[in-house]
C-alpha cells in the first residue's frame, strides 16, 4: 500500500524521467543547500580556547546554572560529592550507562552511584554531556541508554559533566558536529539544549525554580 504523498512523487519522477537516487542529483542537491546563506551568529561565541570556556560560565551563571572546573576527569567524583555536600542533599547519585561517567574513581567518595534511567524517585543525577554552547551557557544532552532523557527532567538536581573541548560557540556547529557524530539513519531520538534550571514566572511574575525540572543544574567543566 502507498500512501497519497508517495503516489504524487512517483508521478513527478516518472514525468521527468528519474528515480530519485541518481548520484549525480544528489550532489547537485548537497552543494546547494552547502552553499546555503548561513543565519546570524552571535559575535559573543566566537572566540577560543580559555576565552571561548569563560565565555560558557558567564552565560551559565547568567542563566543561574552554577559551573565547577576541573583540571582532569579523575576531579568529576570529588567535585559531584563537594556539590552535594555544600547543598546539604543525600550523597546519592543516578547515572546512566556512559563508560566515561562509569570509569570515575567514584569509589574514591562516599557517594552511592545507581545506574540507568530514572523513575521519578531520585533526588540527584549526573549526565555526561555531548557538548555545550557558549554563546548561552547551554548544555547539549542526546538521549540514549548511556544518558537517559529522564535523567535531565526527572530528579530535583541534575549534574552534567562536559569536556572543555566539547564547548562550542554556536549552536550551529553543536548540531553540525551531532551529524557528523552519528550520520543518517543512526541520529539519536532527542537532542535536548539545557540553559539553566527549570523555571516559571506564569504565576504572577514571580519566578520559581524547579517549575518543570531540575530546580539546580549544575555543571562540572573537566580543562584537561
Amino acid at each position: 500500500m502507498t500512501s497519497a504523498r508517495e503516489d504524487i512523487l512517483s508521478n513527478i519522477r516518472r514525468s521527468l524521467a528519474v528515480r530519485g537516487n541518481e548520484r549525480t542529483r544528489r550532489q547537485i542537491v548537497a552543494e546547494r543547500l552547502d552553499r546555503a546563506a548561513k543565519g546570524v551568529i552571535p559575535e559573543r561565541g566566537q572566540v577560543s580556547g580559555d576565552e571561548l570556556v569563560e565565555v560558557f560560565r558567564t552565560q551559565a551563571e547568567l542563566a543561574l546554572s552554577t559551573v565547577h572546573m576541573v583540571d582532569s576527569v579523575a576531579e568529576v567524583p570529588q567535585a559531584v560529592a563537594e556539590f552535594l555536600r555544600n547543598h546539604n542533599l543525600p550523597a546519592a547519585i543516578r547515572v546512566g550507562e556512559d563508560l566515561r561517567l562509569r570509569a570515575l574513581p567514584w569509589g574514591d567518595t562516599t557517594l552511592e552511584v545507581t545506574h540507568g534511567r530514572s523513575e521519578g524517585a531520585d533526588l540527584n543525577a549526573v549526565s555526561h554531556a555531548f557538548g555545550a554552547v557558549a554563546e548561552s551557557g547551554t548544555a547539549v544532552m542526546v538521549s540514549g541508554p548511556e544518558n537517559p532523557s529522564t535523567l535531565n527532567f526527572l530528579p530535583d538536581n541534575h549534574i552534567v559533566v562536559v569536556a572543555a573541548k566539547d564547548i562550542a560557540g554556536d549552536y550551529e556547529s553543536v548540531l553540525a558536529r551531532v551529524r557528523s557524530t552519528y550520520g543518517k539513519g543512526r541520529m539519536p531520538r532527542t537532542v535536548n539544549f539545557i540553559t539553566g534550571p527549570s523555571r516559571s514566572g506564569d504565576i504572577e511574575q514571580t519566578l520559581l525554580l524547579g517549575a518543570h525540572g531540575p530546580r539546580r543544574l549544575h555543571v562540572v567543566v573537566v580543562k584537561g
